[in-house]
This record gives C-alpha cells, sequence and structure tokens, in this order.
C-alpha cells in the first residue's frame, strides 16, 4: 500500500511539474491566441543579464518565443535560431533565403513540435522544433510582417498580398484564402472559430474560422498592423493615426475610441489586457494605461524614445523596450518606474516571459535574457 501511494504522489508531483512547465511556455508572438500580452507568472524584482546572443550585422525585429526550454527567433539576416533558454547555448540554426538577405520581421509561432515563420519574400516555413530541419514551405503571394496563429489543425497567415492564408499544418496546403483590401501586418487573432484582422485598409475584419468567409468589418480612422488583442467579446487595438480602440466583434460596434489629447502619434505595438485594464506604447514616447470598461486614462509613462515595442504584463509589473535603448519596468497599478537596462541600441518588438526569464532583442543583433540577480 505504501509503494502505490508513493507512486501516486509521485504521478500527481510530476503532473503538476508537467503543468506548470506548460503554463511557463511563451509559444506565440502575444503569448496566447488572444493576443493578450499576460505572462503566466510574475518575475524577480531585480533582473540582470543571464545571458546574451549577438550576431554580428544583425538585426532583430520579432519577440522571441519559448517552449519547453527552448528559445526561437528569426533575424533580418535570414536566419532562424533555436537557444537552450538556461544558458543561451545554440540548438540549431536553420538559414532561409540567406543569400539574398530576406530576413525574418514577425516573430515564429509554436504547435506540436513544429516551428512556423515567414519572411519577407512572403515564404512561410514549418520547421522540426528539434533540428530545425524544413518541413514544408509556403509561398504568399508578398512579404510577409506578421506572425502566425492556429485554429484546429489550420495555420493562419496574413501578407502584404492583403490576404489571409489558411493552411493545413501537416503540409502546408491551401484550406482557403480571405483578401481584404490592404496589406495584412497582424498576427491574426482567434477565438473558438473567429479571426480578427486589423488591416493597413482602415478596418477590423472579423473571419469565420471554419467556413474560410468574412462576417462583417468596422471602419477604423487609418490603417494599422497590431494584432488585436481580444478579452470577452471586445478587440482592442491602436492605428496609425494615434488613435486606441475598443470594438465589439460580435455586434460590430465601437465600444470606445481613445485619443492623447497631448501627443497623438501613430501606435504600433500590440496591447497588453488585462480584466480592468489596457496597456499600450506609442511613437509619442508614453506608455498609456486605460480603464477597460471606459478607455478613460488611468496613468501614463513617458519614455525617451519611441515605444515599438509590445508590453507584457507579469505580476504587477508591465515590462516592454523603446527606442532609447532601454527595456524597462513599471509598476502596474502606478506606471511608476522600478526596473531599468540600458543597451547600446534600441528595442524594436516586445519580450516573451518564461521560467522567470524575460527575453527581448535589439535592432542590433542583440538578444538578451533576464533573469534574477544573485545576491
Amino acid at each position: 500500500m505504501k509503494s502505490r501511494s508513493m507512486q501516486t504522489l509521485a504521478t500527481m508531483l510530476l503532473a503538476l511539474v508537467a503543468i506548470g512547465t506548460v503554463r511557463a511556455d511563451w509559444p506565440l508572438y502575444r503569448g496566447n491566441a488572444l493576443a493578450q500580452g499576460i505572462a503566466d507568472e510574475s518575475l524577480p524584482d531585480s533582473l540582470g543579464v543571464k545571458w546574451k546572443m549577438e550576431i554580428e550585422n544583425g538585426a532583430f525585429e520579432a519577440t522571441p518565443i519559448v517552449v519547453d526550454g527552448v528559445v526561437y527567433i528569426g533575424d533580418l539576416d535570414g536566419r532562424v535560431y533555436a537557444l537552450k533558454l538556461a544558458d543561451g547555448s545554440k540548438v540549431w540554426t536553420f538559414e532561409g533565403n540567406v543569400d539574398q538577405l530576406s530576413g525574418f520581421m514577425g516573430s515564429p509561432a509554436y504547435s506540436d513540435g513544429r516551428v512556423y515563420v515567414g519572411d519577407i519574400d512572403g515564404v512561410l516555413y514549418c520547421l522540426d522544433a528539434k533540428d530545425g530541419k524544413k518541413l514544408w514551405q509556403f509561398a504568399a503571394g508578398l512579404e510577409i510582417n506578421g506572425s502566425v496563429n492556429f485554429y484546429k489543425d489550420k495555420v493562419l497567415i496574413g501578407s502584404q498580398d492583403a490576404t489571409l492564408y489558411c493552411l493545413d499544418k501537416a503540409d502546408g496546403k491551401l484550406a482557403w484564402k480571405v483578401q481584404i483590401d490592404d496589406q495584412i501586418r497582424c498576427m491574426p487573432t482567434v477565438v473558438e472559430d473567429r479571426g480578427f484582422v486589423a488591416g493597413c485598409d482602415s478596418k477590423l475584419h472579423v473571419i469565420d474560422l471554419a467556413a474560410g468567409k468574412e462576417l462583417g468589418t468596422v471602419p477604423i480612422d487609418g490603417p494599422t498592423g497590431s494584432a488585436p488583442a481580444v478579452r470577452g467579446d471586445v478587440a482592442y487595438f491602436g492605428t496609425e493615426s494615434g488613435s486606441f480602440y475598443a470594438i465589439d466583434w460580435k455586434e460590430l460596434k465601437i465600444v470606445w475610441k481613445y485619443e492623447d489629447p497631448q501627443n497623438r502619434q501613430q501606435i504600433r505595438t500590440s496591447a497588453a489586457v488585462l480584466p480592468d485594464k489596457v496597456i499600450y506604447g506609442s511613437f509619442s514616447k508614453n506608455l498609456v494605461c486605460l480603464d477597460r470598461a471606459t478607455g478613460k486614462e488611468q496613468w501614463t509613462f513617458k519614455a525617451r524614445g519611441k515605444i515599438n515595442s509590445s508590453p507584457v504584463i507579469a505580476g504587477q509589473r508591465v515590462y516592454f523596450g523603446s527606442a532609447d535603448d532601454r527595456v524597462r519596468a513599471v509598476d502596474l497599478q502606478t506606471g511608476k518606474p522600478v526596473w531599468e537596462f540600458e543597451a547600446s541600441s534600441g528595442f524594436p518588438a516586445g519580450p516573451a516571459v518564461s521560467n522567470e526569464c524575460m527575453l527581448i532583442a535589439t535592432e542590433r543583433g542583440v538578444l538578451y535574457c533576464f533573469a534574477g540577480e544573485k545576491k
């Protein structure tokens, strides 16, 4: 009996560990299919550089992803790197169209042992997560700037050819496609059998993913490449005109609209959305926190450079980078700064959080892994 009890306890502990590992992963650009930008864990109060990878003459535009202790990121030099989260050592490197310097602007995405990432030639690659070998590729009509999302056994990816493609995960064959009136630069958001695309045609598009048909649109005041962040029946995102929207995707109507009263500039970040708060950054150098229900401003934090880095919430802190060569954490409730690190170049993309580490890359080819400083 004692042996059987011990076996049961061991099984339960292993299950808990497995659950924890899954929750610590960051498999998509914004952490989940809803693009909410929320980590399942807090980070230590004081962070230091655990390791960094420097690519000579490299440049990063993407947020890394992390699954099962492996970090994946594409570079503008045309390579995709897989690194161990523990120490930054390389697991494998995939070379795309390196000779033509056709690099990767969008973040990779992970599902069922495969990594999916598109390049600026418009080619979507499916790679084996274990060794980086190419399993298949699909050619869109033009450049791919955004990231993959998933719907059941399908892959969703948008392109500058104004088309949202739905492909079979297994072999990359086209299942259906939906065309809009201008470029798609965002990751499509997925809620059950609905997909959301905020386009350069100044509309939010709602798509039936089962049928591959558009259900309706909501006009907005400018183009956007931000991934709509969804919570409940509402999608949240900003535009190149500097407006930030909350749109009821079921009713196809604007719930509220916010504009910076003093410095209205482009919004290229994707928002982080909690039950009571929405947070985004913009070219105004401001990180803005709004009441999710009303759109009223709760606080702002002023950086020294424009903010292209989509914020991520971990515990009671908001983490983001900016063009002033800094990555920061501010208090979630007040917006007051609580941590800062200065690099040698700016941060064009947001962080990923996994296993008490925060990863973020610079525009000059340095990927940083931050973790709790040893006392």
